[in-house]
């Protein structure tokens, strides 16, 4: 007969492996149920259309529904903290991007801390956007709209799609690093910015690839740069802001999260599905149509994307003085 102490300690043993056991057993069957895919923006954008994307790949790939939740407000602030406060279970995702890393600088006083609060899943893809200018604007290349800038200090209007939203942000750190003086105009998103700018009531404006290219093609717009590290495939001939400005990046990430504490086979399922979706030919073409690339990373990586895009833009928002609308 063992003595009672060690029948305890296998006993205790048993017990605390019991949860582990669990945990894994859980994670090999998930999802056992339909899945919450939330998204702070409004159908047909950029977010939206990433979401749907991975949530459709996801459902081919995993045998469950993954439901796109549109949950538009404060900038996508009501939607991230919906997931914030959702039991981790992996049973409410998160697709964000760029704009919840300028929120927490932009926002005071909010609930929660996206670095802190949302388990960083997988990156989808990173997205540039482009430089535009009125066609009769006569500068044709970013060292002469510098010096036109220069020369025209407070007279060149920027079309924002709001305050604090990624185009301005973009702006404002091309006016920092170049020494320009560029004024941000705030429009309610990015169309009527565009037709101002092709009216000619404004001169400049920072715009997503998918949304401007057509007009670019049209000869209604004229294309001065990418914002991106590299060339875009969609507009090829079209330099980058730092061939010119050595350092200039502003592209835009796209993600999926989850509440912090999704136990880590969860994660793990997920990352390696979406990055598996990432080499899928036709998930790749249509990622190409809305401007961007795939950006595969491991769940650390995307994390560290997260906090070095949080602490740039902080600067930016810091230096510019930008406030929320």
């Amino acid at each position: 007969m063992q003595p009672p102490r060690r029948r305890f300690l296998r006993v205790a043993a048993g017990a605390l492996a019991f949860p582990i056991a669990t945990r894994i057993a859980s994670a090999l069957d998930y999802p056992t149920r339909p899945v919450r895919i939330l998204v702070g923006f409004a159908p047909a954008g950029p977010t939206d259309i990433v979401a749907r994307l991975a949530g459709q790949w996801l459902s081919q790939r995993l045998g469950r529904q993954f439901v796109i939740e549109n949950r538009p407000g404060a900038s996508s602030n009501m939607a991230t903290e919906a997931v914030v406060r959702a039991p981790p279970d992996g049973y409410t995702l998160l697709v964000f991007g760029t704009p919840a890393a300028i929120n927490a600088t932009l926002y005071d006083n909010l609930s929660f801390n996206i670095i802190r609060d949302i388990a960083p899943i997988a990156s989808v893809m990173r997205a540039p956007l482009v430089m535009l200018v009125n066609p009769s604007l006569p500068a044709k290349t970013i060292p002469e709209f510098v010096a036109y800038a220069k020369a025209n200090p407070g007279k060149l209007n920027m079309a924002t799609a709001g305050n604090g939203t990624t185009p301005h942000v973009c702006g404002e750190l091309f006016n920092a690093m170049t020494g320009t003086d560029l004024v941000p105009v705030a429009y309610r998103g990015g169309a009527p910015g565009l037709m101002d700018l092709m009216g000619g009531q404004i001169q400049i404006m920072f715009e997503g690839v998918a949304s401007s290219i057509g007009y670019i093609r049209a000869g209604k717009l004229r294309a001065l740069a990418i914002t991106s590290a590299t060339r875009s495939a969609a507009l090829p001939d079209v330099p980058t802001v730092g061939e010119f400005v050595p350092g200039y990046e502003a592209s835009s990430f796209f993600g999926v999260g989850a509440p912090k504490g999704t136990p880590a086979e969860i994660v793990n399922k997920l990352n390696s599905e979406i990055n598996a979706g990432l080499t899928n030919s036709e998930l790749k073409e249509r990622i190409a149509d809305l401007g961007g690339a795939p950006m595969p990373l491991s769940p650390a990586e995307f994390g560290r994307l997260i906090a070095d895009e949080t602490e740039k833009w902080s600067k930016v928002i810091r230096a510019a003085k930008i406030k929320p609308e």
